[in-house]
C-alpha cells in the first residue's frame, strides 16, 4: 500500500541570488513528525512567497514520490532528503507520474485531487545549484504533482494513501507534463481531461500550436 513517507514545510523563507524578483522562496521544505492540517488551499505552517506561480486552489499541495527521488540520487550522485524538491508530501509506493489528472487521494482525513504536474523553474535550479536542472528535469519526466484540497483534514507521516476516485479518461500527470514542456505528445491528447485542469492549463490546451503559455 502507498504511504505518506514525510510531510514537509518551510517555516521560514529562504533568501538567495537565485530567488528572482521575489527575493525569497519557500522551496526549502523540511520534514516534520507532527500532524499537519491542510485547509483553505494551503498546508498549515508552510511558506509560499511567489503566489503568482505557487499555492492557491490548483497548487495547494505539492507531492513527490520517494522512488523518483531515489532515481535522481543515482542520476546526480547526491543524497536528497524529503523536501528536496520543494514538496509538501513525500510518498512511497505511489507512481505519481501515472496518476490521472482529476484523480482523488484520501490521506489521513484530507481528500486531495491531482491537478497538474510541476513545471521546473529557475528558482528550483538555483536551489539545487544545478544550472541545467530545468532541461534535465524536463527530460527526466518525473515531475510530481500539485494537488487541490477537496476536503480539509490532517496528515502525518505514516498515513496510508488511498486512491478513492479515478476519472474516466487516460490523461496522466506524465502525459500532461510531456505535452507542456514539449518533449512528447500533442495538446489534443489533453482534451479528455480539460475540465479537470486549472484555467491556465485550459487556455494552453485551447491555444493554437504556434503559441505556448509559460509559467
Amino acid at each position: 500500500m502507498a504511504t505518506l513517507l514525510s510531510v514537509n514545510i518551510a517555516s521560514t523563507p529562504t533568501f538567495g541570488p537565485w530567488t528572482g524578483s521575489e527575493g525569497s522562496t519557500g522551496i526549502d521544505k523540511r520534514s516534520t513528525s507532527a500532524s499537519v492540517r491542510i485547509f483553505d488551499n494551503h498546508v498549515d505552517g508552510d511558506t509560499v512567497v511567489d503566489r503568482q506561480h505557487h499555492g492557491g486552489e490548483h497548487k495547494a499541495v505539492y507531492a513527490y514520490a520517494q522512488e523518483d527521488a531515489a532515481w535522481w540520487e543515482r542520476e546526480i550522485d547526491r543524497p536528497l532528503t524529503p523536501g528536496s524538491f520543494g514538496e509538501n508530501l513525500t510518498m512511497h509506493g505511489m507512481d505519481i507520474t501515472a496518476a490521472l489528472i482529476g484523480e482523488r487521494w484520501r490521506i489521513g482525513t484530507a481528500l486531495l485531487e491531482v491537478s497538474e504536474p510541476r513545471i521546473p523553474c529557475r528558482v528550483f535550479a538555483g536551489f539545487w545549484d544545478r544550472p541545467n536542472l530545468i532541461k534535465e528535469f524536463s527530460a527526466a519526466g518525473r515531475p510530481g504533482t500539485y494537488l487541490r484540497v477537496i476536503e480539509a483534514g490532517s496528515v502525518v507521516a505514516g498515513d496510508a494513501i488511498h486512491v478513492v476516485h479515478r476519472p474516466d479518461h487516460a490523461v496522466t500527470v506524465g502525459l500532461a507534463f510531456a505535452v507542456r514542456v514539449g518533449t512528447a505528445g500533442a495538446r489534443s491528447e489533453l482534451v479528455p481531461a480539460r475540465a479537470h485542469f486549472a484555467p491556465k492549463w485550459q487556455q494552453f490546451i485551447d491555444a493554437d500550436g504556434s503559441k505556448r503559455t509559460s509559467e
